[in-house]
């Protein structure tokens, strides 16, 4: 499955200093790009928006064209303030 990163992304992984949570993102990318989904929840709203949970992190995807966007890497309690 093709693979694409926004700029907000990368942005919020810049932004994070536990070593252990950015080995766990750097996983789930691994197994999104070998089509294996884990932990992946489609939010209660309009669209193809998904949540993969690594402990109190959240990722924001969306699928556009059969293309994996990774959008945003927030805590819990900013990840829906800021995404979709």
């Amino acid at each position: 499955m093709n693979v694409a990163f926004r700029e907000s992304f990368e942005k919020d992984i810049s932004q994070i200093s536990e070593g252990n949570i950015l080995r766990e993102v750097e996983r789930v990318i691994a197994h999104v790009e070998e089509a294996a989904t884990p932990h992946l929840r489609k939010l209660t709203m309009p669209g193809n928006y998904f949540r993969i949970r690594i402990r109190q992190y959240r990722i924001g995807i969306t699928i556009e064209h059969n293309t994996v966007v990774f959008v945003r890497c927030l805590q819990r309690k900013d990840i829906y303030k800021y995404f979709p």
